[in-house]
């Protein structure tokens, strides 16, 4: 729109009286008022220059210098700092993630970077137990194809504010932000959707774009297109059916109709004892240190305790995760028994002293033959509780 000459001198007494190019509704009644400026309704009353609810972009752009030509001598204001509003499509210029140099591929890792490659808009869900990697696949098949990722960490309160946008208090001025979902979607990023099985129903606003539509932003009146390469992948420690055994408390029942918009669904395990014994050297040489006795007693020892859990015979499983924690407490203490203590202090005591028990037998090189025999007997690893000498 071309400015005519009374409305050019509005938007440079304007910008000259607050000393930003937005103003509210309010401030221009206020500006008309002090100045005598009326018959502003084309600023206010066209879209062109809406930003917000009720704040406008006073179209300040190819003005050399606002002030120059202002008619209106203006009553002295204290100078104000511009005000830049912040949204989130300038959080970051590259959501790129970074390559760990001690990851090692395993799982469904392959499958996930096939999907991810092949640009097709493919809505993808992962299930698996806590800590076996389901998230760091995803990371780093986007960290390997150069591909941006925007993750969000689904809570029972997550809402549709927190996920297409919603309205915020900027300086005084309420101003809409896109949420993470419409900032993947104009990105054509890759969504990640963690533990989306601790959401409640609010999260069915995303059924429209999990069936590979665009989004009406109902607040704004605007209609949203996915740009190319856009994805979801959404990860869970269930199949979205919540917990039977309790052992993840939080988890809900999630709808039948959402859950259905994911085509495909993969289980992750944990990696297999030769894969996992390479993640932990490798952790091992980030820190310049190197036992592979250690690492390999490690997995021994989380392979014993897995397949008692699977059997039934304890209720708690040591993760891949976990293990990475106890390499990294052996970094910092440079003690191997101490670093297994406080990693597993997490606990009950029952199972803990059991655990440490267990250790001791693998570490003193006890015949895993032995015991993995008595793997469905929970007594076969409660052993009396000294402490165990490494």
């Amino acid at each position: 729109m071309k400015l005519n000459d009374k409305q050019k001198q509005f938007v440079e007494t304007a910008y000259r009286e607050l000393g930003t190019d937005t103003v509210t509704r309010k401030q221009v009644q206020e500006i008309e008022t002090k100045f005598n400026l009326t018959g502003n309704s084309w600023l206010v009353n066209s879209g062109d220059y809406k930003v917000g609810r009720g704040v406008y972009k006073l179209p300040v752009n190819g003005m050399v210098n606002p002030s120059k030509n202002v008619k209106q001598k203006l009553s002295p204001v204290e100078p104000q700092e511009k005000v830049t509003l912040k949204t989130t499509e300038s959080v970051a210029d590259n959501l790129v993630p970074s390559k760990e140099a001690t990851f090692v591929s395993f799982g469904n890792y392959k499958d996930i970077k096939n999907i991810v490659k092949s640009g097709i808009f493919y809505p993808t869900f992962i299930t698996g137990l806590s800590g076996n990697g389901k998230t760091l696949n995803i990371i780093q098949s986007c960290a390997e194809l150069k591909r941006e990722l925007i993750r969000v960490n689904i809570t029972v309160e997550t809402d549709e504010d927190d996920l297409l946008g919603g309205f915020r208090l900027v300086d005084g001025a309420t101003v809409w932000h896109d949420g993470p979902v419409v900032d993947a979607m104009k990105r054509g990023a890759l969504l990640l959707l963690d533990e989306i099985d601790l959401a409640s129903n609010k999260i069915m606003c995303l059924q429209p774009i999990l069936e590979g539509n665009g989004v009406f932003l109902k607040k704004i009146g605007k209609f949203v297109e996915p740009a190319e390469g856009f994805n979801i992948v959404a990860t869970a420690n269930t199949k979205g059916k919540g917990s039977e055994d309790g052992r993840f408390i939080g988890t809900n029942i999630l709808n039948e109709a959402f859950l259905e918009r994911f085509p495909v669904t993969f289980e992750q395990e944990y990696p297999p004892v030769k894969v996992e014994q390479k993640i932990l050297d490798n952790v091992m040489s980030a820190y310049d240190l190197k036992d592979p006795k250690f690492t390999e007693n490690l997995v021994k020892w989380a392979d014993v305790i897995r397949k008692t859990f699977y059997d039934g015979g304890v209720d708690e499983i040591i993760a891949t995760r976990r293990l990475v924690h106890i390499i990294n407490a052996f970094a910092i203490f440079k003690n191997k028994l101490k670093a297994v203590q406080v990693c597993v202090n997490r606990f009950d005591d029952d199972t803990k002293n059991s655990f440490l028990d267990l250790y001791s037998k693998v570490d003193a090189g006890v015949n895993m033959e032995d015991i993995s025999g008595n793997a469905n007997d929970v007594d076969a690893i409660n052993m009396e509780e000294e402490t165990p000498s490494v």
